[in-house]
């Protein structure tokens, strides 16, 4: 028996506040409406309070850690790349791990089985690339196979200053499901114009190389036995990446993997304090790195 449907994590008893002092800030963001310290301290104050769903990230039954949003593939290798320029501007960093990546894009291989919700069983059973596997519950597990360019599994809307509306606009803090976003292999200038759609406020995934499916569990296997990630031309050594490890961007951090990684959602398993959702109005948006 996956030892992974054993565990169930208990729900927090205090509440959480977050104050927005990073360099994405994509959580406290997508609380507040806005990166904004004194925004996020005011909220704190008055007790604004609200349950959000969280994921278990775990490969081989041992829990990883927990977290709201992950990127697997360019996003993975992009914060890697960043990290070994830490001594740049978090902005500066950012871009120019972008492009740098951008520059080596290629795609892994991959896996991806996920359970689909209830409300988008039928949606996902007409997928003519997936293939159905037995679930618990009655539910059906989903597969498809590939080469994909990047893999987003996102539990919140993961606002930032580059995506207005979210990296996942359709997801909300405490829905109880979350969105994979897959982008198969395509050319370089098409990956681009899906990146630059971001910062738009719709449209994100109106490419036929992007697939969008709302899930409560997914399981991404990488096919290939070490990273497509060229660590040695990109001087990524063990002391970011390990020489066997895919990297993963779970919520900002850094996370090696070797093999499959099962994220499982939980929903409203933590209070934090927050008020309801604004957008950031369109002009706000300064990304020029692409």
């Amino acid at each position: 028996m996956d030892t992974d449907h054993i565990r169930t994590p208990v729900r927090a008893q205090l509440p959480l506040g977050i104050i927005p002092a990073g360099s994405t800030n994509v959580l406290a963001h997508s609380l507040y409406g806005i990166p904004h310290v004194v925004t996020a301290t005011m909220h704190i104050i008055l007790g604004h309070m609200q349950s959000v769903d969280v994921c278990t990230f775990s490969n081989m039954g041992k829990l990883l850690r927990f977290g709201f949003s992950a990127m697997f593939g360019f996003g993975g290798r992009t914060l890697a790349l960043a990290e070994k320029y830490r001594w740049m501007s978090p902005s500066q960093r950012r871009d120019f791990a972008v492009m740098k990546a951008l520059a080596k894009l290629k795609p892994e291989e991959c896996e991806i089985s996920f359970l689909p919700t209830d409300s988008s069983q039928d949606e996902q059973e007409m997928r003519a690339q997936a293939s159905p596997e037995s679930g618990c519950c009655g539910t059906q597990w989903q597969v498809i196979q590939g080469q994909f360019l990047n893999i987003s599994i996102m539990a919140i809307p993961c606002l930032c200053s580059v995506a207005p509306r979210g990296l996942a606009p359709d997801t909300k803090l405490n829905n109880g499901s979350m969105a994979l976003i897959v982008a198969r292999n395509t050319t370089r200038p098409e990956f681009i114009k899906h990146l630059k759609r971001y910062a738009s406020v719709k449209n994100q995934f109106n490419f036929p190389f992007v697939e969008t499916f709302t899930v409560k569990e997914v399981k991404i296997q990488p096919k290939n036995n070490t990273s497509g990630y060229n660590r040695e031309h990109e001087g990524v050594t063990h002391e970011s990446v390990s020489e066997n490890s895919f990297p993963w961007n779970v919520d900002g951090d850094l996370m090696e993997v070797s093999s499959e990684v099962h994220v499982r959602l939980h929903p409203r398993l933590i209070t934090l304090f927050g008020g309801s959702l604004r957008e950031m109005d369109d002009s706000q948006v300064t990304c020029n790195c692409l």
